[in-house]
């Protein structure tokens, strides 16, 4: 049986929250306690370095993917297990998305909608079946919730479109579903 991984999508600040760095580092701790595998943006800031340092300091594997131009401006997390280099934001996408079996979306900024948005589209267009958790910390994505509801309800996707995400309250929660999905 091969290592699952968990590609998770958070964003590069930390927000104005400390329950945002604590549910990033249940999520890293997790998925380290569960043998899967890190899959990320490879950042040392904000939620991100707090996922990956979590899942690293909990013996975890970590796989972190950062385009060209994050590098230079000296954001990336260098002492991961596996550290690729890209060219663009797109080729570091598509990397993520192919060495990962399941997605979280943790509180996060455009960076992490763009990403969701991006495995969703591809999800509906069945170009692959894989899980997407939501993490609702605090609320944090009750608009987001709502903005989707709003796009079905007005006729611009089917309402299969809700049924793709997962949405939860915490860390936690997301970790356990995930068990039972990639089981």
């Amino acid at each position: 049986m091969s290592v699952k991984s968990i590609c998770v999508f958070c964003g590069s600040r930390a927000g104005d929250t400390p329950a945002f760095t604590t549910v990033a580092e249940t999520m890293g701790q997790g998925i380290a306690a569960r043998g899967w595998r890190l899959v990320y943006g490879a950042g040392d800031v904000g939620l991100m370095g707090s996922v990956a340092r979590s899942a690293q300091a909990a013996g975890g594997d970590t796989f972190g993917v950062i385009p060209q131009h994050l590098v230079d401006w000296e954001v990336g997390k260098t002492d991961l297990t596996t550290y690729i280099v890209t060219e663009t934001m797109h080729e570091r996408k598509k990397v993520m998305v192919m060495n990962a079996d399941a997605f979280v979306v943790l509180p996060g900024g455009a960076g992490s909608l763009d990403e969701l948005f991006e495995v969703l589209t591809w999800r509906q267009l069945d170009l692959h079946e894989k899980p997407i958790y939501v993490v609702n910390t605090d609320g944090y994505w009750d608009p987001l919730m709502q903005l989707m509801k709003n796009i079905t309800g007005r006729g611009f996707a089917d309402d299969s479109l809700l049924e793709f995400v997962t949405w939860v309250e915490d860390a936690d929660a997301a970790l356990e579903g995930l068990a039972q999905v990639l089981a």
